[in-house]
């Protein structure tokens, strides 16, 4: 598909950026129907289990198209290692009964993309954590908190740092001084630090929905000023163009020069800078997460995950397992940086 201009095709860099992209909007809206287990269930006896044995032949040795799930018996209670029982085992099912939850909430479900339908022999692909509790479920619900409130922080932020700077780029020069002077005090300041110390001036013990509010407001209060600098910028550039001078002489209001003539002008680089706060604003939730200071268990985080890694017999075992947040975290900063990286090659080959 040829873009608005007549331009070349997508790049492979922002397919694969979309795709990624998609992939991780697509768990944060059914990370309920994907997740096999309730995030914070507990099997007691099974800490720090394995992934689960699969195996794709039945009884008669014929191959089949659904696995069979074996159970995982614990060898050593001290050093929690694991071997396959193969006397007891289930095999896997598509859209099994589970856990309820309620999609989009509130279309009430118990219905899940995978498990078994033995209560004795679950399916854990990324094993269990030290208190039994299944990681991938656990992994996925994380994924859609962290999209969530990133995405709704950056989306703020974006909105008031555009309107900002809009206003200054067009306003008078006190007005503009005023936004430009707050706004690079608020960049001057290091972001990471103001956030951990309004977090920690709020008890540590808050609800999953007043955690999101609380983060929200701190992405959006870090995050505005280098959109208005960038907006404020591109505004006072575009503003001396020719049709931009003859829509005023024509009396055409500044609202609306503002909104009909210039914004439309100036959208790509913003929508690329909005794109590019999103990775920064997720390494933030899971720094504070990480630090003790974020979402509280049993509430999974990526951060709270990551800082359960801190086994080095573990570690060295099931390396894979135990950093699954740090490679989702990777792997969110580079879908957004293809994304913006193929967007920025069709756009420097428009203005060619």
């Amino acid at each position: 598909m040829k873009n608005r201009l007549g331009g070349s095709h997508l790049s492979l860099a922002t397919k694969a950026g979309l795709a990624l992209a998609g992939c991780f909007v697509f768990v944060a809206i059914f990370a309920d129907f994907l997740a096999p287990y309730d995030y914070a269930s507990q099997s007691r006896d099974q800490p720090n289990a394995p992934i689960s044995t699969l195996s794709f032949k039945n009884e008669d040795g014929r191959i089949t198209v659904m696995p069979r799930v074996f159970a995982s018996k614990m060898t050593d209670a001290l050093r929690q290692t694991y071997e396959p029982d193969t006397a007891m085992s289930a095999k896997a099912e598509l859209f099994t009964k589970g856990y309820s939850y309620h999609l989009f909430g509130f279309i009430p479900l118990e219905r899940h993309l995978f498990g078994t339908s033995s209560d004795e022999v679950q399916m854990n692909l990324l094993g269990t954590d030290a208190l039994g509790r299944d990681r991938l479920s656990r992994l996925l619900t994380a994924i859609r908190f962290s999209l969530i409130v990133c995405t709704i922080g950056a989306i703020f932020a974006s909105l008031l740092g555009v309107a900002l700077g809009l206003v200054g780029g067009y306003a008078g020069k006190v007005l503009d001084t005023v936004i430009a002077g707050v706004a690079d005090a608020v960049i001057s300041l290091p972001a990471m630090i103001v956030i951990l110390a309004a977090r920690v001036a709020f008890p540590l013990e808050l609800p999953p929905f007043t955690a999101a509010i609380l983060l929200v407001g701190l992405f959006t209060f870090t995050g505005w000023a280098e959109m208005t600098r960038l907006t404020r910028g591109l505004v006072k550039r575009t503003r001396t163009l020719d049709y931009i001078t003859a829509a005023r002489i024509s009396g055409v209001s500044g609202g609306r020069i503002l909104v009909r003539h210039i914004l439309p002008n100036i959208a790509r680089p913003l929508l690329t800078q909005a794109t590019l706060i999103l990775p920064a604003f997720l390494l933030a939730e899971a720094t504070l997460s990480f630090l003790g200071v974020g979402l509280q268990e049993p509430e999974p985080s990526l951060g709270n995950m990551l800082a359960a890694a801190n086994d080095l017999t573990q570690l060295r075992e099931h390396a894979f397992v135990l950093l699954s947040p740090a490679i989702v975290i990777a792997l969110f900063v580079l879908a957004v940086r293809l994304t913006n990286r193929g967007f920025s090659s069709n756009e420097n080959s428009e203005s060619v």
